[in-house]
C-alpha cells in the first residue's frame, strides 16, 4: 500500500510539474501574438507610404510640365547643324526667361502662312538694329559684325525683309542656324517676332534625332543647348 501511495504521489507531482511548464510557455506564445497581428499593419503602412510618394511624384511631374517646362520636337533642317529633325528638346517656360541674343527659342504658330511651331535662334532684341551684308554673308547688330560659330554657312538669302531694321522694344529678330535653308525674320511672312509669341527657351537636348549624314542617333549630342 505504501508503494502504491508513493506511485500516486509521484504521478501527481509529475502532473503538477507538467502544468507549471505549460503555464510558463503560454506567456511567450501570447507575447508573440501582437507581433503576428502587427505584420499586416506594417505592410499596410508601407503600401500607403509608397502610394503617397507615387501620387506626389505624379502631381509634381504634371505641375512641372504644366507651368515650368515642356517637350518640343524639332522638325525641318533650319537649325542644322545645331539641331536635327527628331531632336527632343526641354523648353523652359517663357515666364521664367529673360531672352537675349544667342538663345534658341520656340515660337508659337501665330502666322497663317507659318502654321506650325518653329525653333530658331535670337539674333537681336528690342531696340537693336539689324543689318545683313548678303554679299559677304555677315550679320551686323548695332553696327557690329556678329561672331556666329553656331551657323552652318554665312547668310546669303534675303527673303524679302528690308535692312537695316530697328526692332521695337517688344520684338526679337530670329534666324535659323542653317541660314540659307530657314524661313525666319528675314522673310516678309514672319518678320520680327513679338516676345508674347515665344513659348520659351530650349535649354536641353533630351533625345537626339538621326544625324542626316549618318542616319544614326548621336547620343553624345545630349546635353545643354548653346
Amino acid at each position: 500500500m505504501a508503494e502504491e501511495r508513493k506511485d500516486l504521489e509521484l504521478e501527481a507531482e509529475e502532473a503538477r510539474a507538467s502544468r507549471e511548464a505549460d503555464a510558463s510557455v503560454q506567456p511567450e506564445a501570447d507575447a508573440g501574438e501582437p507581433e503576428e497581428r502587427a505584420k499586416p499593419g506594417a505592410l499596410e503602412s508601407a503600401l500607403y507610404t509608397w502610394a503617397q510618394a507615387a501620387v506626389i511624384a505624379v502631381v509634381g511631374v504634371v505641375l512641372l510640365f504644366t507651368f515650368f517646362v515642356r517637350l518640343i520636337s524639332v522638325n525641318g533642317p533650319s537649325m542644322q547643324d545645331t539641331l536635327y529633325t527628331g531632336d527632343q528638346l526641354l523648353v523652359l517656360n517663357a515666364m521664367f526667361c529673360d531672352f537675349k541674343a544667342g538663345d534658341v527659342v520656340v515660337i508659337n504658330d501665330y502666322n497663317a502662312e507659318l502654321s506650325e511651331t518653329i525653333v530658331k535662334r535670337i539674333i537681336a532684341v528690342g531696340g537693336q538694329t539689324v543689318d545683313i551684308d548678303f554679299a559677304s554673308g555677315v550679320v551686323y547688330v548695332d553696327g557690329e559684325a556678329l561672331e556666329e560659330p553656331y551657323i552652318k554657312e554665312p547668310t546669303y538669302t534675303t527673303e524679302g525683309t528690308e535692312f537695316p531694321l530697328t526692332l521695337a522694344e517688344d520684338e526679337v529678330f530670329i534666324m535659323g542656324d542653317n541660314r540659307n535653308h530657314s524661313t525666319d525674320s528675314r522673310s516678309y511672312r514672319l518678320g520680327p517676332v513679338k516676345r508674347g509669341y515665344i513659348q520659351g527657351r530650349a535649354v536641353f537636348l533630351l533625345s537626339p534625332g538621326e544625324t542626316p549624314d549618318t542616319g544614326k542617333r548621336d547620343w553624345s549630342r545630349v546635353g545643354f543647348i548653346d
